[in-house]
């Protein structure tokens, strides 16, 4: 029996990995999630790093450069929003947030939709190397800029949230 090389199975694995990242990108919007400071800060270190790369690749390819100023302001303006609808509170005795639905799924949607449409409209991989979309780098400069400023927002959060006492009376 012949052993299989990882190139015959890279096909089928990264498609699964990037299923996995937007599972996981789009349960992050719903419902109570728990406070994890050192995520967080991994986070944001991460996404600087992608963001720098991505304003690099934008200059590489001017063309693109006003979709990512106007998704650079889309998303402050929808991490603004997210944060004044994110509620910080203790469960359990951890800090906690339940994020707004509607403008994290937005996004998610925003995201998934322009993904299908690159890979189903002819534009796949090679389509992404030939001619970079305007479109494509204007989402993800909002999707980076919210998730940059909301996470930076949470830490502040966070911090002004008090601990939750004992004796407070139940409502």
């Amino acid at each position: 029996m012949a052993a299989l090389a990882p190139a015959t199975f890279t096909p089928y694995l990264f498609p699964l990995f990037v299923a996995f990242v937007m599972y996981r990108r789009i349960r992050r919007n719903f419902g109570v999630q728990f406070w994890s400071p050192t995520r967080v800060w991994i986070r944001v270190a991460l996404l600087s790093v992608v963001a720098l790369m991505l304003l690099a690749a934008g200059a590489f390819a001017p063309q693109t450069l006003p979709a990512m100023g106007i998704g650079l302001a889309g998303g402050l303006v929808l991490a603004y929003f997210g944060l004044r609808h994110t509620h910080v509170h203790w469960t359990d005795g951890k800090r906690s947030y339940t994020p707004n639905p509607w403008i994290g799924g937005l996004l998610s949607v925003l995201l998934v939709g322009r993904l299908a449409w690159r890979m189903t409209s002819g534009g796949g991989l090679a389509g992404a190397q030939a001619a970079p979309s305007g479109i494509t780098f204007g989402i993800a400069m909002a999707l980076i800029a919210y998730s940059l400023v909301y996470a930076i927002g949470l830490i502040v959060q966070m911090k002004r949230l008090q601990p939750a006492s004992d004796d407070a009376p139940a409502t």
